[in-house]
């Protein structure tokens, strides 16, 4: 699993000045659409299922799937997630023989 990550300002700083600039940065970056809500996941070979774990999963996430392969295109369609909680989902899928079917994964709420 790879995400891709644009910093984080922390809650507090004692360099007020440094803080806000932080702060403008990442509001800047969230309005051109950089946001830390991109990773990738590859379908286990072979069987139905694949689990899926990111901190940023929730009981209401939703996953939108980009395949990166031809083989992750052709599973595109058979793909949902059966179930997903706090940090974890279960995706189904078509059972093959590929290693290669990879999705860039957006995941909002």
């Amino acid at each position: 699993m790879t995400t891709v990550g644009y910093p984080v300002p922390p809650q507090m700083m004692a360099n007020e000045k440094e803080h806000r600039r932080q702060i403008a940065q990442a509001l800047g970056n969230a309005l051109a659409g950089k946001v830390n809500a991109v990773t990738e996941v590859t379908l286990a070979a072979n069987v139905t299922t694949t689990t899926f774990t990111d901190a940023r999963i929730g009981a209401n996430t939703f996953f939108g799937f980009q395949p990166l392969t031809a083989n992750a295109a052709g599973a595109l369609s058979g793909l949902y997630v059966s179930s997903q909680a706090n940090g974890v989902a279960t995706l189904t899928h078509s059972s093959a023989s590929s290693v290669d079917r990879t999705f860039r994964v957006l995941l909002i709420g």
